[in-house]
């Protein structure tokens, strides 16, 4: 997809105030990510989610020039009103590319200085989106994080700074997801900037995906700044600089039973939200039905 020019968008006027929704559901409660689910509308959701057995979800933002919902800007009311235990929002961004590790290294998140501007006005669209579906938690991928020492790093971390401000300003959490970078980095990185309103959305599946460690140690690390999580498997590449592969949870090598021992063990108590990104709209119906079950033998 490529970038389209920004315009003037609108958001629903009337919104409801912020809700804290961190006690609608019951600890470490299984959900799944909307996106996973090929839907365009809340109500194919609703009727996925039934079909499931499931009732939390972490919802896609649905940029109007990106993946918009078909309910356009009512769709927050519509989810509202739908029955979800909603966790947080998601935004993805036009032009990210993740045909390969280097494409997602060029176009992800916030890296690119020439699309900064862009990406911080869109970033405010998602905050106006995420009040009005009376959330505090927004996920996103920030970007490939510059190593210490690298002069592009004080300029992509101003950037993470303004961000946590614009959040903040509004009583938003940001959940930065995992993958690009080493644990150590993101740890460092939020160590650097001091921003209390700035966490992390962990996906095990992405360490191993971009090959970036052991992800239970990454829990260990990161454990403290652990705001939400997406659970999906994975197996390591075999060759250096290309993706590993998605498998089915408990089909790969992150080791869900300790992944989830691991998460109780750092005082983690948030939803599990499910993450599919293989296969057609059956087929990951399928698998996340299959993920459920294997939660939930983790879990007692």
């Amino acid at each position: 997809m490529t970038a389209a020019k920004l315009g003037r968008w609108n958001v629903v006027s009337s919104r409801p105030p912020v809700n804290d929704r961190s006690k609608a559901w019951q600890p470490l409660s299984i959900g799944v990510c909307s996106w996973s689910l090929q839907v365009t509308g809340i109500l194919e959701l609703r009727r996925l989610m039934d079909r499931l057995g499931l009732n939390v979800v972490q919802i896609a933002c649905g940029d109007p020039h990106h993946a918009s919902w078909s309910e356009g800007d009512a769709m927050p009311e519509v989810a509202r009103t739908a029955g979800f235990e909603l966790t947080g929002a998601m935004l993805g961004f036009p032009g990210e590319d993740y045909t390969t590790p280097q494409t997602i290294q060029k176009s992800g998140g916030f890296g690119d200085p020439a699309l900064r501007p862009e990406r911080l006005e869109r970033f405010r669209w998602a905050i106006e989106r995420t009040q009005a579906l009376g959330l505090k938690d927004i996920m996103l991928h920030a970007g490939f994080l510059p190593e210490p020492g690298d002069p592009a790093r004080k300029p992509f971390l101003d950037t993470l700074g303004t961000v946590s401000a614009l959040a903040k300003a509004k009583g938003i959490t940001v959940a930065f997801e995992t993958g690009q970078e080493t644990a150590d980095l993101l740890r460092q990185t939020l160590d650097d900037l001091k921003c209390d309103n700035l966490k992390v959305n962990f996906d095990p599946a992405n360490v191993i995906l971009y090959d970036m460690g052991d992800p239970l140690r990454a829990v260990e690390i990161l454990g403290p700044d652990i705001r939400s999580v997406h659970v999906k498997d994975a197996i390591r590449t075999k060759v250096p600089g290309t993706w590993g592969e998605e498998v089915p949870l408990g089909q790969g090598q992150v080791n869900i039973k300790a992944f989830v021992h691991t998460l109780k063990k750092v005082g983690y108590t948030g939803p599990l939200c499910i993450e599919r990104e293989v296969g057609n709209q059956e087929q990951r119906l399928a698998d996340i039905a299959l993920g459920a079950r294997v939660l939930q033998d983790c879990l007692h």
